[in-house]
């Protein structure tokens, strides 16, 4: 078995280069050294290893169980490991390489990602943005792991070591399919709660923001369903007498080519600000500045 203080760790960029890559000509390129330095590399780090780490195939390279095994891990590493060192150095974003891990609401992804992804691809083109899932139940983790540099969701305040701002105030719209009962005459709060509705809720619960304005009228809707995943909502809302109250911004945008129509909800529902939170240890990180700053100019355009 290999001791970590008998490796010689520079040999590990070479290790994350090829493994990402797939090919050693582009991973030479990628780390500005000839072809043959890093595959003198490789065969000591086999020897070290005791393993063939990459096998040639036509194209490149695969790799083997043990090099599939690293992978991840030390990409991890020397990304934890760029990042750390990137919040003392200028950043400029067209040649910078960094990977930028945020946690968002599935409506904050589809609110933001693309418009973020697009000026990522002008501005940033070497940057790497890595969305995973949050919500209120499980940012605060994420952030204090280091599985995310900040998190945009519907999040209330946190605690002391983290920093908040609040983004994208929101109207609701309700969503029906065309030939719904309630698509044409007066929308009255009678009718409204008579029909079943959808609520879209990533971690399974079942009280969103029109429930609980309905509770301060003494009103409750009945629920036909709960999902996980916006993706599922159009068919769903086609297939069925099911209605469902959302942000209009996913409203408008499940509209077009779906065949559903808007309508204004009977009731008011109070307007939900998402949040973007993250540890205050990266205020003055360059890199996170920018893309925070980023965000929340695309946020207004949005």
């Amino acid at each position: 078995m290999t001791e970590l203080s008998q490796l010689d760790l520079n040999l590990l960029r070479i290790f994350d280069a090829v493994a990402r890559e797939r090919h050693v000509t582009r991973a030479a390129e990628r780390l500005n050294l000839s072809q043959p330095a890093v595959s003198n590399a490789l065969a000591r780090l086999r020897v070290a290893l005791g393993d063939e780490l990459f096998l040639r195939r036509p194209g490149g390279v695969e790799l083997t169980a043990l090099a599939t095994a690293l992978a991840a891990p030390i990409a991890e590493a020397l990304d934890r490991l760029a990042e750390t060192l990137s919040v003392r150095a200028p950043f400029d974003p067209a040649t910078a390489r960094r990977v930028f891990t945020v946690a968002m609401s599935e409506y904050a992804e589809a609110a933001l990602a693309p418009r973020v992804l697009e000026r990522l691809q002008v501005d940033a083109p070497n940057c790497l943005l890595a969305v995973s899932h949050a919500d209120r139940t499980n940012a605060e983790a994420l952030l204090e792991r280091g599985d995310a540099q900040l998190a945009i969701a519907v999040l209330s305040e946190p605690s002391a070591l983290y920093t908040r701002v609040r983004m994208l105030p929101e109207a609701f719209m309700t969503l029906m399919r065309a030939d719904h009962p309630l698509a044409e005459g007066e929308l009255t709060l009678e009718r409204f709660i008579s029909f079943p509705h959808l609520l879209h809720s990533p971690n399974g619960s079942r009280d969103g923001a029109l429930d609980r304005v309905l509770a301060e009228t003494g009103l409750a809707r009945r629920l036909g369903a709960v999902v996980a995943h916006l993706s599922a909502v159009p068919e769903i809302l086609q297939r069925t007498d099911m209605i469902m109250t959302l942000s209009a911004r996913l409203a408008t945008q499940m509209v077009e080519g779906h065949r559903l129509v808007l309508r204004d909800p009977p009731i008011s529902v109070k307007h939900t600000r998402l949040s973007m939170v993250f540890h205050r240890r990266f205020e003055a990180d360059p890199g996170h500045a920018w893309l925070r700053r980023m965000l929340i100019a695309e946020a207004r355009e949005a």
